[in-house]
């Protein structure tokens, strides 16, 4: 039997300011090597939900704030479909500001609280000061995967997590979810949400592929082993980048 795999891309044409695509990409260009079939649904404003339900892997990128106010109340639509499929394990890669937004919610420097899906256990808040950013080279090391991750960050919220979800990984460069607790992104299930761009995925083909294994397995029920790449150089690139932030990989 030949595998298939539908890959769900949320807001494509507002949600991509930091060249997101490139995560969709690298999905499809690993699928295809292995002789895996994929689909993409592009999902925008006022998408089909039986759309979404057919998404055995899901991605959303970051934006500015005027894009991520349009795409809000859209989402919102969409909460209760969003939230069965991670609740069962569906993968999903959550970038910047759609990380914030699967939160409880994101309080303003005024102090008043927007409110965010709650699937995730964790809230956000800004800093006050548009000057005040996180931006920069930066990794972090996922205790679950056992894999150091590469990456740029660039966001002004400050993201706290909850007692029911569990950090992506450690600091070792960079400010990460606030730039104060050293952790980085949150894991819930098969979720993940972090605050690196670049596009990630092209950086990580460790991560790129449990991905893809992942959202296999949940799909066919069943362990999935997925045929080894040559990742040579990939992992001369992260190398590299490793020595450039003086760090260990």
């Amino acid at each position: 039997m030949k595998l298939n795999l539908t890959i769900g891309w949320l807001y494509p044409q507002l949600m991509n300011i930091y060249g997101d695509r490139g995560n969709v990409l690298v999905l499809q260009k690993r699928c295809q090597w292995r002789n895996i079939d994929t689909k993409i649904q592009y999902l925008d404003l006022g998408f089909d939900h039986k759309k979404l339900q057919s998404c055995n892997l899901i991605l959303m990128g970051g934006a500015q704030d005027r894009q991520q106010q349009a795409v809000s109340e859209d989402l919102f639509r969409a909460k209760k479909v969003l939230k069965n499929l991670i609740e069962k394990g569906v993968p999903g890669l959550y970038v910047c500001g759609a990380y914030q937004f699967l939160g409880n919610y994101y309080m303003e420097a005024n102090g008043n609280k927007i409110g965010g899906l709650g699937i995730f256990d964790l809230y956000t808040k800004s800093p006050g000061d548009r000057k005040k950013r996180l931006i920069g080279n930066a990794a972090f090391k996922s205790t679950d995967l056992d894999y150091t991750l590469i990456g740029f960050e660039n966001h002004g919220g400050r993201t706290y997590l909850g007692e029911n979800i569990k950090p992506f990984g450690k600091v070792l460069k960079g400010f990460g979810n606030n730039a104060k607790d050293f952790l980085e992104g949150a894991n819930y299930k098969n979720s993940f949400g972090t605050y690196l761009h670049g596009p990630l995925l092209p950086k990580n083909p460790v991560f790129a592929d449990f991905l893809i294994q992942k959202a296999l397995e949940v799909k066919y029920k069943k362990t999935i082993v997925l045929e080894k790449l040559d990742d040579t150089l990939e992992e001369n690139s992260r190398i590299e980048i490793a020595k450039r932030l003086q760090i260990a990989i």
